[in-house]
């Protein structure tokens, strides 16, 4: 089957880069191309940084890659595809692509955008909370997905 993605022609949700440049800078963008061998509909979901997250990083929303890698590196946003097609074979349709993640740093990333340390100054006696909830709830799915990948396609 010829792939009809057009690399030249499609952006990504008003991102200045296409997929294409985002590929040959980082290198980790396989969504587009994983997507346009499937028959039927494809839908990617992505996490990508609006200027309201606020960056602190030196470079602001030029570092927004970055800024994407380190909320998977920590677990704040998690990679995974589904491919129905795979449940017709018997196997699982769920990939998970993210690694373990690394919980250590999720502090360090969400201090990393304004928009979280405008909360601990507004709101300093419950943002640390807000924030343990907000590590909880990404342990929670991250450990759903890990089970979803485990289910048995084969019946």
């Amino acid at each position: 089957m010829e792939c009809k993605f057009h690399w030249k022609e499609r952006t990504f949700y008003g991102m200045e880069h296409t997929f294409r440049q985002m590929e040959q800078k980082t290198r980790r963008t396989t969504a587009p191309h994983y997507t346009c061998h499937l028959i039927g509909p494809s839908l990617i979901i992505a996490y990508a940084p609006c200027i309201n997250h606020g960056l602190k990083a030196k470079g602001g929303m030029g570092k927004s890659q970055a800024e994407e890698a380190k909320a998977v590196e920590c677990g704040y946003w998690h990679l995974w595809r589904y491919n129905p097609a795979l449940a017709d074979e018997g196997k699982n349709p769920f990939t998970l692509d993210s690694k373990e993640p690394q919980w250590d740093k999720f502090q360090d990333y969400l201090d990393g955008e304004v928009r979280f340390l405008s909360l601990r100054k507004a709101l300093p006696e419950q943002a640390q909370e807000l924030y343990d909830a907000t590590k909880a709830a990404a342990q929670k799915r991250y450990q759903n997905y890990v089970r979803k990948t485990k289910e048995d396609w084969s019946v």
